[in-house]
Formats: structure tokens, C-alpha cells, sequence
């Protein structure tokens, strides 16, 4: 079985780091556009799906820190649920969840208008979560063999 297993597993913990710190620079893209998008002439479209894609890609990478053993695949799934049920959550109206969705966490959240189109911004940036993440294991898994193959040849 041993065959089976990496030779140098990922630490989880590195893992979840790096994906917190990704989750950390979404946000403040995802602020940065929210807040200054309009001011720069950005278009609503950009400005207002731009922010569905970053609020999707923050979700995937948030899911991928507290979950780090699981297959980007798996978090990814786990992402897509939870932006249709965020989504589809709209339709619900309650005085208490209405009044949130008032404040500014709750837009950032939650969102407050329900659209069909939310949901392919949502894929988008979950495919996107997903690209970044590869592309991180990929440029480590490099270093870690260049200093491998340096370690050999020295």
C-alpha cells in the first residue's frame, strides 16, 4: 500500500494557510470592487457579477481551510451547495433575516435579491477557487523538487 500514498504528503495545516491568506486577498478584491468599483466607471455588470464570482471564490477557498484533507473536487461540490442554498435563500422572507440582509454583513453574505444568474457567477468563481488552488500546489510541489534535486546534486 505504501505505493499508493505521496512520498511527501501536504501538510494540511500548510495547506490551510495558504488557502486562508488566498481567502483573505478574494476579500479584499471582492471589498475593493464592491466599494470602488462604480467610482472607477466600472460597469454593473462587472461590479455586481464580479462580486458574485470573488464571493463564490472566497467560499470554495474558506471550505478548502476547514476541510483541507478533502479532494478539490469534494470542496468544490461542498461549495456549489452552499452558494444554491445561499442563493435560493433569498426567496425566503422573515422580519429577522429581512433585517440582516439590511445591514451590511448580511448583503455581503446573504445577498438580498434572488437571480438565476448569481449562480453561474458562482460557478465561475468556484472554477476559478479551483484553478488558483492547482495552481498553488503546483508552483510548491516545484520548489519542493528543485530543492530536492539540489539537495541530490549537492
Amino acid at each position: 500500500m505504501r505505493g499508493a500514498q505521496p512520498d511527501q504528503p501536504v501538510a494540511p495545516l500548510l495547506t490551510s494557510l495558504i488557502r486562508a491568506a488566498l481567502a483573505a486577498m478574494v476579500i479584499v478584491c471582492g471589498l475593493c470592487l464592491r466599494w470602488y468599483g462604480f467610482p472607477l466607471g466600472l460597469p454593473a455588470f462587472v461590479v455586481k457579477y464580479g462580486g458574485s464570482l470573488l464571493w463564490a471564490t472566497m467560499v470554495f477557498l474558506l471550505v478548502g481551510v476547514v476541510l483541507p484533507r478533502l479532494s478539490r473536487m469534494q470542496i468544490a461540490a461542498i461549495a456549489v451547495a452552499i452558494a444554491v442554498i445561499v442563493e435560493f435563500s433569498r426567496l425566503v422572507h422573515t422580519p429577522w433575516l429581512d433585517a440582516f440582509r439590511l445591514t451590511t454583513a448580511g448583503a455581503l453574505l446573504l445577498g438580498r435579491i434572488f437571480s438565476l444568474w448569481n449562480l453561474a457567477a458562482y460557478a465561475v468563481g468556484i472554477a476559478f477557487g479551483v484553478w488558483i488552488d492547482r495552481l498553488v500546489q503546483l508552483r510548491r510541489e516545484g520548489r519542493r523538487a528543485a530543492a530536492q534535486s539540489a539537495d541530490r546534486s549537492a
